[in-house]
């Protein structure tokens, strides 16, 4: 049966074989540079022309992965200014989420620049930075991000604050990351 850890094989074999730039972030990301958490899905941004899409949702099919029949059409979801597509796959009594984001925007490239291979659930994978991570969690700014980036500083010490800062003023969250910068200090 397939789990969250088959799923993260197969979806980045699909990128890998396509030769599709990817980076995993998100809750697996976390687990890797913060304390370990509890996640339920998978969360990647990828580097794929939307006209390229039908290919992509084609192989995802092919394993068993449901595609939203309005992303078939065309459309594109949105999250705190990214692009999403979103896969799932039905599993017993529950749904194993698939978030793809697409690197269309300056950041979202310079994350899969950025990224660098790590031993993810005992595969080795492109991941996002800790610093790019920290990036993303302040822009979905959700109560659990919070608890997130608290968790990598805590446990990852000195960051490029130079990095975090250019880039939070360069997507418009400088004030905010401030915000969040101090609420998630380490304690001393």
């Amino acid at each position: 049966m397939k789990d969250l850890t088959s799923a993260l094989a197969e979806f980045s074999n699909i990128f890998e074989q396509a030769r599709i730039p990817y980076a995993v972030m998100g809750g697996l990301a976390v687990r890797l540079y913060g304390l370990p958490r509890p996640t339920f899905d998978l969360d990647y941004t990828i580097l794929l022309d939307r006209e390229q899409l039908p290919g992509l949702f084609d192989r995802v099919e092919s394993l068993g992965y449901s595609v939203a029949s309005p992303y078939r059409a065309g459309w594109v979801d949105e999250v705190a200014g990214l692009p999403l597509i979103k896969f799932g796959l039905y599993v017993k009594d529950h749904l194993i989420d698939i978030d793809v984001f697409l690197a269309e925007t300056p950041f979202q490239r310079q994350v899969l620049n950025r990224r660098r291979k790590e031993l993810v659930e005992g595969l080795m994978l492109w991941v996002v930075t800790v610093e790019d991570l920290i990036l993303l969690k302040s822009l979905a700014k959700r109560p659990k991000d919070m608890l997130d980036i608290a968790d990598v500083r805590f446990m990852q010490g000195d960051l490029d604050e130079t990095y975090l800062r250019t880039w939070a003023a360069t997507l418009g969250i400088a004030d905010e990351f401030d915000e969040i910068w101090r609420e998630t200090s380490p304690p001393a």
